[in-house]
């Protein structure tokens, strides 16, 4: 296998950190266990999925501490925005986290620096994931991730600004999105539709767009994306932006605070996730909108799907105990069916399933995921081609043409596949 100069340098880390091992230091908070009655102590890198990520994980930690008085958890969280850069940081250091929560994660079992699933999660466990989302968690054959969390992407609508613009019917194709979202932007103080190109989740909103039109972002063995499909569905987003139906500068557009317009009732349409429903409920009940399958060049379902996972870097192995049973308890069907429903994500195991299957609020998305494209993150070059999305895909409202931005994207992913 080709390594990028990124994995190079993970690995480099690595082996700084055996050889300080073997030296007798260890840069470990700790190392295994405090001095405190031989307490395992558990470095925790979450991101935030909402408001109440925080509170939830320490929820979670508090009970578990209670029947685990031998392991102690440091949470630490951070924004989608950081928490990568936190943890190359982390890596540089060698304090790689015990526990972490992300997306890719092929770049870090590709040097060796992940356990493998069966390492820190009992049989039990693993086997009530469904198999779709365990087999996405496995490179060359092993599994590496436990899946955290699924979700879909739909179009959320503004009932009442669609009203006031003239618009009778719910957009299914591009240019039905186009035109309704240029009426509200015409027609009202608002704007029309919100393309959040920010480096909070440009990917995300790019590939929503790249599916709805037969593209993607590539595959396990190679990333592509100036393909004819991509190129193409890159050109109506620039359309949308150039005829002025987004917001202004959706190039340093995050999404969090673009799906914070939508629910303060200030947004056409936009693309939210399941928990963007509870949002809604807690911050503007009487917001008058609705929710619909994404809008694609044909009309044809296809939306975005994530699978975030928890994964465990195993450092000198000897936590790998301690990580087992925070897996297995926070796996377990009353904890974790609490957590993914708080959260409004959709769960992936098997019992959480059945635990859930009544929630109406997941329904429409649970609709949806059939037909969802995933992010190609068991591909080692996924890492470097995402911080080339977020860094580089706000540019097509610049002036750039979409082809010239996808292609320096795809430069980028090359050069890490090299």
């Amino acid at each position: 296998m080709k390594r990028s100069k990124r994995t190079a340098a993970l690995a480099l880390s690595a082996a700084a950190a055996l050889l300080l091992t073997s030296c007798g230091f260890s840069a470990d908070k700790g190392g295994s266990e405090s001095a405190e009655g031989g307490t395992t102590t558990l470095e925790m890198l979450v991101p935030t999925y909402s408001t109440g990520t925080k509170a939830l994980w320490e929820g979670v930690i508090k009970d578990f501490e209670a029947e685990h008085p031998d392991i102690k958890i440091d949470l630490e969280v951070q924004s989608w925005e950081n928490i990568e850069n936190v943890l190359k940081t982390k890596l540089q250091g060698n304090q790689a986290p015990d526990i972490y929560n992300g997306g890719a994660f092929a770049e870090y079992a590709a040097e060796d620096l992940l356990a493998p699933a069966s390492d820190v999660a009992s049989q039990a466990t693993l086997d009530d994931f469904q198999p779709t989302f365990a087999d996405a968690e496995k490179f060359e054959g092993t599994q590496y991730g436990l899946p955290l969390i699924a979700s879909a992407r739909a179009l959320f609508y503004n009932k009442d600004l669609m009203k006031e613009a003239g618009v009778s019917e719910v957009p299914e194709t591009w240019d039905e999105l186009h035109d309704a979202a240029k009426a509200i932007s015409d027609k009202t103080k608002s704007d029309g539709y919100g393309m959040p190109l920010g480096n909070e989740e440009a990917q995300g909103e790019t590939l929503i767009w790249f599916a709805g039109n037969g593209g993607n972002f590539g595959d396990a063995e190679k990333i592509a994306v100036n393909t004819p499909q991509d190129v193409e569905a890159a050109e109506y987003m620039q359309k949308m932006i150039e005829d002025g139906v987004t917001q202004n500068d959706p190039g340093a557009t995050q999404r969090t605070p673009m799906l914070n317009t939508f629910i303060q009732g200030k947004l056409g349409f936009a693309y939210g996730l399941p928990q963007t429903v509870g949002q809604i409920e807690k911050e503007n009940p009487d917001l008058n909108y609705g929710i619909a399958k994404v809008a694609t060049k044909t009309g044809a379902p296809a939306t975005l799907g994530v699978a975030d996972r928890l994964m465990s870097f195993k450092n000198d192995g000897s936590k790998a105990e301690a990580v087992k049973e925070f897996f297995d308890y926070f796996f377990s069907a009353d904890v974790y069916t609490n957590w993914v429903s708080t959260e409004g994500f959709l769960p992936t195991t098997k019992s959480g399933s059945d635990k859930l299957s009544g929630d109406e609020t997941l329904k429409p998305f649970l609709e949806l995921l059939p037909n969802a494209v995933f992010y190609p993150t068991t591909n080692p070059a996924w890492n470097a081609t995402d911080g080339a999305f977020k860094s580089m895909m706000g540019e097509i409202a610049t002036g750039k043409s979409a082809t010239e931005v996808l292609d320096a994207i795809q430069a980028k992913a090359d050069a890490a596949a090299e």
